[in-house]
C-alpha cells in the first residue's frame, strides 16, 4: 500500500514448507516477485518441516507447484535454476529446541556471506493448534530478538472464538510487538479488494451519496460450487461463520463501510476500520433468529455432476450439526449508516462460484413518469465484483428507443481483464511484498481480530449450543437454505442476483 521502498536483505522460514499453502500459493507468490525484480540480492527461504527430504527433493516440489500454479504458466528452466539458488531445507520437529538452533545456524551462515543482518520473517504455514508452540519456541530461542528485523506471518483462523483470540493475541504479545505481527488474510491482498479504497477515496463522484441518505441497503456475497473438499477435519471445528464471515466478509464490510483515512498509512487505515467493527449493533442472544441464518448442504447436482452431502464428505461427523452456509444482518449505529442493512452471506455447494458486493440506493423520491413508462424499472445499483469477475458495474435507468417514453435499465461496466491486459499479481504477491516492506497496512491488528470475534460471538454462542433439526437444509446446487431468503425479505429486499457479463 505504500510508495515501494528499497527491501532489505531478507530470509524468509517458512515453518510446514512442504503442506499445500507453500507448495500452491507462498513459493509461487515469491517466484513472481523474482521475475518482476521484487525480490532484493541478498534473499533466501529456508524451509522447515517435520519430512525428511534432501534439499533438491525440496526443490523438485516446489518446483512442480511453480509450475502448476503460477499464474505465469510453467516456469523458464534457467530462471527457475537460479531462484532455486535461494533455498535451503531443515528437517526438524516443531517442539524441539535443536530445530531453532539449526535455523539460527543457517540464518548465521547467510548473513555471514551478505555481511550483514537480514530481515527475519517467520511464516507459520501450520494449523492453527501449532500456533502457539512455534511462538513460544522463536520467543526462547532469541531469533526474534531484534525487533526491527524480525516478523511473524500468521494464517487465519486468528482464534476459535473471542477467548482464544484474545489468549493467543496475548501469548504473541509477549514475545513480539505488534508492528511485527502480520495476521494474513489472503482477501484484503485481491487488486479488486484494495480497488474498493481507490474507487471510494480516489473520486469525488460516490463520496456524497454514500450514506444512510441514498444507499437503501448493502449485500456481500461469498458463494462456492466447491464443497468441503479435504478439508473436513479442519470446518467440523469451524464452520461458514468463523471461517468466512468472521474474517473475509467483515472485511468487505469495513473496506465499504469506513470513514475516509486522514493517510494510508497502515494504524490510520486500520484505526478506521476498528471503528466500523465497533459501531456494529449487538445482536442479544435471544434475538439471534431473527438476525443470522445457517444451513448445510446435502446431496444434489453441480454442473451436471451428482455429488454427495456435506455429512457424506470424508472427516465429517455424519451427525454433524456445523454450518456450511451462514447469512447475517448487521446494522452500523454511526451517523453515516444508521438503519441501513447490511445482508452478508457465505455457503459451500451453491449453485455459483462468485465474490461480490452490492450497494443498492434508494427510488427516486417522486416518480414523474407514467406508469406504462417504468414497468421495468429497477433500482440503481452499484456492483463490485470480486472474483472470478474482476468488475465495477452501475446500472441505472435509460430511455428505450423507439417513439415511446419507455425506461429500461441498463449497466455501465468496467472489466479489468478488458482494460489492464497485463494481469494482474496474485493476493499472496501484494502482501509477501507488504511483508518484507514492513508495510502491515492489508493486515489485521489484534484489536480489529477481537472486534470481529465480539460481533459475532452471540451467533456462535447461541448456534453451538442449539443444534439444528433439519440439517441438512438446502440441496447441492441451489442458492442456499429458504431461511436465508426470509431473511432478507424481512426488511422488504431481496438477494440480488445479477446477469453475466455481457463477454459471457
Amino acid at each position: 500500500m505504500e510508495p515501494a521502498k528499497k527491501i532489505n536483505p531478507t530470509i524468509i522460514i517458512i515453518l510446514g514448507a512442504t503442506g499445500d499453502l507453500a507448495w500452491r500459493k507462498l513459493i509461487p507468490a515469491v517466484y513472481n516477485l523474482y521475475l518482476d525484480k521484487w525480490i532484493p540480492d541478498e534473499f533466501a527461504v529456508i524451509g522447515v518441516s517435520k519430512k525428511k527430504i534432501t534439499d533438491n527433493e525440496f526443490k523438485k516440489r516446489l518446483h512442480e507447484g511453480v509450475d502448476k500454479f503460477s499464474r505465469r504458466g510453467k516456469s523458464k528452466k534457467t530462471s527457475w535454476n537460479n531462484f532455486a539458488k535461494c533455498f535451503t531445507y531443515q528437517k526438524g520437529e516443531f517442539n524441539a529446541d535443536s530445530t531453532y538452533s539449526a535455523v539460527e545456524k543457517q540464518i548465521k551462515i547467510f548473513e555471514k556471506k551478505w555481511k550483514v543482518s537480514a530481515s527475519r520473517i517467520f511464516y507459520m504455514a501450520v494449523p492453527p493448534n501449532a500456533f502457539e508452540e512455534i511462538s513460544e519456541k522463536i520467543g526462547a530461542s532469541g531469533l526474534a530478538k531484534n525487533k526491527l528485523l524480525s516478523r511473524i506471518v500468521i494464517e487465519k483462523p486468528f482464534g476459535h472464538d473471542l477467548e482464544s483470540a484474545e489468549h493467543l493475541n496475548n501469548l504473541l504479545h509477549t514475545i513480539f510487538d505488534e508492528s511485527q505481527i502480520y495476521r494474513i488474510d489472503h482477501y484484503l491482498g485481491k487488486e479488486t479488494v484494495q480497488n474498493i479504497l481507490a474507487f471510494r477515496f480516489a473520486n469525488a463522484l460516490f463520496e456524497p451519496i454514500w450514506n444512510r441518505n441514498y444507499i437503501d441497503n448493502v449485500q456481500i456475497t461469498v458463494s462456492e460450487q466447491l464443497g468441503v473438499e479435504n478439508r473436513g477435519n479442519y470446518y467440523e471445528t469451524a464452520g461458514a461463520l468463523r471461517d468466512m464471515i468472521q474474517n473475509h466478509l467483515l472485511q468487505l464490510l469495513c473496506l465499504i463501510t469506513m470513514e475516509p483515512p486522514v493517510s494510508f498509512e497502515a494504524d490510520e487505515v486500520r484505526n478506521r476500520k476498528v471503528d466500523v467493527l465497533n459501531a456494529l449493533r449487538k445482536i442479544r442472544l435471544e434475538e439471534v433468529h431473527q438476525y443470522a441464518v445457517r444451513g448445510q448442504y446435502g446431496k444434489g447436482w453441480i454442473q451436471g455432476k451428482k455429488v454427495i452431502g456435506y455429512r457424506q464428505e470424508p472427516d465429517v461427523n455424519k451427525n454433524s450439526n456445523k454450518e456450511t452456509f451462514a447469512a447475517i444482518k448487521l446494522f452500523i449505529d454511526n451517523w453515516r449508516w444508521q438503519d441501513v442493512p447490511f445482508y452478508l452471506r457465505t455457503g459451500k455447494r451453491l449453485n455459483e462460484t462468485n465474490s461480490v458486493i452490492t450497494i443498492q440506493f434508494k427510488p427516486v423520491p417522486h416518480q414523474s413518469f407514467p406508469s406504462e413508462a417504468t414497468g421495468n424499472w429497477q433500482p440503481n445499483r452499484l456492483v463490485l465484483n470480486i472474483q472470478p469477475r474482476m468488475s465495477i458495474r452501475m446500472r441505472f435507468q435509460a430511455k428505450r428507443p423507439g417513439l415511446k417514453m419507455i425506461l429500461y435499465p441498463v449497466d455501465m461496466q468496467f472489466n479489468y481483464d478488458e482494460s489492464y491486459t497485463s494481469g494482474t499479481p496474485e493476493a499472496y504477491e501484494t502482501l509477501l511484498l507488504d511483508i518484507m516492506q514492513g508495510d502491515s497496512t492489508l493486515f489485521m491488528r489484534a484489536d480489529q481480530v477481537e472486534a470481529a470475534w465480539k460481533v459475532l460471538m452471540p451467533v456462535i454462542n447461541s448456534w453451538d449450543g442449539n443444534p439444528s433439526v433439519n440439517f441438512p437444509n438446502y440441496e447441492a446446487g441451489m442458492q442456499g437454505p429458504e431461511d436465508a431468503e426470509a431473511l432478507i425479505a424481512k426488511g422488504g429486499h431481496s438477494w440480488i442476483v445479477m446477469p453475466a457479463d455481457k463477454k459471457e
